[in-house]
């Protein structure tokens, strides 16, 4: 009997991560050491997610140890979607926004075409806002709507034309909703999952498939065509104008031929 309970007794939350099962993205090297930072529980996921102490060290070189990183949080100098936060393994995702007021400093977290973070910087006036995708739209107790978004917000009273896979403009400042777009045919898009992960394209169609997957086809800006699950569809923007500034590479993706031309011609 009591080898029966030891045998299910549930063991707790995983608090370690060993180096080598970091997602690919954080791209750390496999010789450093034998653990990386876990992320902490927060509003993205394990592998969605890239935590501070990365960003301050391995990105931006503000430090060189965990120890500095732990040193420049607890000054409270990072904020994080206006938000002053000291744990150094917070974990931060897409759309997110860094601000560092010391230095005059502000970045937004987007992919690149090769699926990797980008710590993009932007103004001081776009760091003013975000966009979240719209996850689920619903009723909850005494008749109050709601709707949830990617990153773990649940916001009262909606506009009731904001249904789910939308995106809303989130002003950091006001906390609340200061505009909309929906997810149509013809609007701005950046991917978030998949093999496309993000690729910025206009939406052309959408496929039904009842049962499984919709699937979403795109056109970039140097006309290539993709698709890809629904769910893993960001919407960025009204036709094809982004609400939030991208990166120069306008989303992209190169062939390997494309990519060396490339490097050739900056080596030039």
């Amino acid at each position: 009997f009591f080898f029966f309970c030891w045998y299910r007794m549930v063991r707790g939350p995983k608090k370690h991560l060993k180096r080598l099962n970091a997602p690919n993205h954080w791209m750390l090297d496999k010789l450093t050491g034998v653990w990386a930072p876990k992320p902490s529980p927060g509003p993205h996921k394990t592998r969605e997610c890239i935590p501070m102490v990365i960003v301050l060290r391995n990105r931006l070189k503000y430090a060189l140890t965990r120890k500095e990183v732990f040193l420049i949080a607890a000054q409270r100098l990072i904020k994080v979607d206006n938000k002053v936060r000291t744990d150094t393994r917070y974990p931060i995702g897409f759309m997110d926004v860094v601000s560092i007021p010391k230095t005059g400093e502000n970045f937004r977290f987007l992919y690149d075409a090769k699926g990797r973070f980008l710590i993009h910087r932007i103004s001081e006036e776009e760091a003013r806002y975000k966009l979240c995708k719209v996850k689920d739209v619903a009723i909850g107790r005494n008749a109050i709507p709601y709707l949830v978004t990617h990153d773990g917000r649940t916001i009262r009273y909606p506009d009731p034309l904001i249904k789910a896979q939308d995106t809303i403009k989130f002003s950091l400042e006001t906390n609340s909703i200061v505009g909309h777009v929906s997810f149509d045919v013809g609007n701005l898009a950046m991917i978030t999952g998949g093999n496309n992960l993000g690729r910025i394209g206009v939406i052309e169609r959408r496929e039904k498939h009842p049962g499984s997957h919709d699937i979403v086809h795109l056109k970039d800006t140097a006309g290539h065509q993709f698709a890809t699950r629904a769910g893993n569809v960001f919407i960025i923007g009204s036709g094809s104008t982004s609400l939030v500034s991208i990166p120069k590479s306008q989303g992209v993706k190169l062939s390997i031929i494309e990519e060396r031309q490339r490097k050739l011609r900056s080596n030039c």
